[in-house]
């Protein structure tokens, strides 16, 4: 095969042939799809074996591939002739050869005479879900591959059902290693029955299927004599001719602001990229969340004044009135302003090995805005049926329904209708690290008022360490404690006690005096420590939130004797 060649292009002298070629590929039409489906299914294989034959590799990439294949003794594929591991073009990390898996996302780019192309192969083992979800966050196309042999399983539903989320219009369908089931068109029609269900449930726009056998190229590029039954077309086919909807440019104008540009006296741009729709010179604009309305007075992009720009251009702005807007805000035209709302239901992918804890705080980062956010899970998802299941929390790889509450609103569309405003992720505000993707359903429906639980914080929960890490940390739950004695200086006595027996047992406790013990009691109880709050009473007695748990009889008993009674018990809830 001849390794792909380009007109050579010297900046000083290029030909008029050099810059019509180079002005034709300037005009090509960008997609963007992204290869999906369980692990061992193919998709290395079958992104490798359509670069290959599209000629789309590199003199240099099919020499390094090449001499990988040989060293790596055989490639992959029972009875492959081919001196190439095809799979090898995308998977370049050394575990990813040693073991035969994908396990980060690998960009690839080629182009044909009809399109240009980037190509987004992730990994399809459970453990990878946040990396595949990654790579499908801005595809125009997801080719999900299913194994012949094995037809549906659990990962490829996990990865539609995020395919639909992420609202990727068109899915390819491929069902792979035809070869291994003699090209059976009575077994392919069956899968392809099986993924139709599957997207209908899902609310999949388009499903494409395709017979494809990607080890040795079958219905990739060229059609294949062995599927006599097959009249579509092939991959390379649907990727050039499947339409890309652009419904950013469509939609309503969007500008979240990045930057103020100040460069001098005469000049005060508002930077950002366009998220959707289109603005003029003379459009009447509003700024969010001032509210203000003003008129764009001029609209730059690369250095030089334009009439008008569209998603995804990144533009700065000058308006003709001067308004307060910062990194941040969000301008939009008048007449279709996007939601507002502090309170949201979103769907999630959650991506971190901690598991989701409704007691603590998210940095939620929604276009250029970051706010603190706490979460309360509506439903999980079950990985076999795809339905709502019940859950009180989200590990790593779940997809669940969540309601967002922000500490300020956010200026935002819904997810199926504008990607760009529509979704956030979750930050770690103490790790820094990226826990989730969401994708915003809708405002949160208004829920009755409840009054506030005895000793609760009287506004919304700001903690950023939740209640299982302290667990984790301390070994124990926080109690709310109160010691009762006929006198307030033989329940202090009792209460210094119980807390040297619970030290000594290993337990964090302290004894809570003051003007208000009751309500720094609740707060240290909230912390995970043991809470002990000296309160004179009509009879011994034990408190657990308020709830009498132990009893003295006949007057006080020995001091002693009681700590070590009531630290037990003490010691049993804190573990529980």
């Amino acid at each position: 095969m001849a390794a792909k060649s380009f007109p050579s292009s010297g900046a000083d002298a290029r030909t008029p042939a050099e810059v019509e070629w180079l002005r034709a590929q300037e005009k090509k039409e960008l997609l963007r799809f992204v290869a999906i489906g369980s692990v061992d299914d193919g998709k290395s294989t079958l992104i490798g074996r359509l670069l290959h034959d599209a000629h789309g590799l590199y003199q240099d990439q099919l020499d390094a591939v090449r001499r990988a294949s040989a060293k790596g003794g055989s490639t992959r594929g029972a009875g492959s002739t081919s001196e190439i591991d095809f799979s090898l073009f995308t998977d370049g990390l050394l575990a990813e050869r040693e073991q035969g898996i994908t396990i980060d996302v690998a960009y690839r780019y080629f182009s044909t005479d009809r399109r240009k192309f980037i190509i987004a192969d992730t990994p399809g083992h459970v453990q990878y879900t946040r990396n595949m979800a990654t790579g499908a966050s801005t595809a125009d196309v997801a080719i999900v591959l299913v194994d012949a042999r094995l037809g549906v399983i659990a990962q490829t539903r996990r990865h539609a059902h995020i395919a639909a989320l992420l609202g990727i219009p068109h899915v390819i369908a491929c069902v792979n290693k035809m070869d291994l089931v003699d090209f059976d068109r009575a077994r392919f029609d069956a899968i392809v029955g099986d993924l139709r269900a599957l997207a209908s449930r899902l609310g999949l726009e388009a499903l494409h299927p395709l017979p494809v056998s990607a080890l040795a190229g079958d219905n990739v590029v060229a059609p294949s004599a062995r599927t006599p039954w097959w009249s579509g077309k092939t991959l390379l086919e649907l990727l050039e001719t499947l339409p890309v909807a652009h419904r950013d440019r469509a939609a309503p104008f969007r500008l979240p602001v990045q930057l103020v540009l100040r460069p001098g006296l005469d000049y005060r741009g508002f930077a950002g990229q366009i998220a959707a729709g289109t603005i003029a010179r003379g459009d009447e604009i509003v700024a969010l969340p001032s509210g203000k309305r003003t008129r764009v007075a001029g609209v730059d992009v690369g250095g030089r004044e334009v009439d008008s720009a569209s998603a995804p251009a990144s533009v700065a702005l000058r308006l003709a009135d001067e308004i307060d807007v910062s990194r941040g805000d969000m301008l939009a035209h008048v007449d279709d302003a996007p939601r507002a709302a502090s309170e949201l239901e979103a769907d999630l992918v959650w991506m971190s090995e901690r598991a989701l804890d409704g007691d603590r705080t998210y940095l939620l980062k929604h276009t250029t805005r970051t706010v603190r956010a706490s979460l309360e899970v509506i439903h999980g998802t079950d990985p076999e049926t795809l339905a709502p299941a019940r859950a009180g929390t989200l590990s790593l790889n779940d997809i669940g329904r969540v309601r967002v509450s922000c500490r300020a609103p956010l200026f935002f569309d819904p997810y199926r209708t504008n990607r760009a405003t529509g979704a956030f992720i979750l930050i770690d505000s103490v790790t820094n690290d990226t826990v989730a993707a969401g994708m915003i359903a809708d405002a949160a429906r208004a829920r009755p008022a409840e009054a506030p639980e005895p000793g609760a914080p009287t506004t919304g929960a700001r903690t950023q360490v939740g209640a299982a890490e302290r667990r984790e940390r301390l070994g124990q739950t926080g109690v709310l404690a109160g010691v009762l004695a006929p006198s307030l200086e033989v329940a202090r006595d009792l209460a210094f006690a119980i807390e040297r027996e619970l030290f000594d047992r290993g337990r964090v406790a302290t004894v809570i005096e003051g003007a208000s013990p009751e309500a720094a009691g609740a707060a240290c109880a909230r912390a995970g420590v043991i809470a002990l709050v000296p309160t004179a009473g009509a009879a011994p007695a034990l408190t657990v939130d308020g709830a009498v748990v132990a009893s003295g009889d006949g007057g006080v008993e020995a001091v002693e004797a009681t700590a070590r009674r009531w630290a037990t018990l003490l010691t049993d809830r804190a573990l529980r």
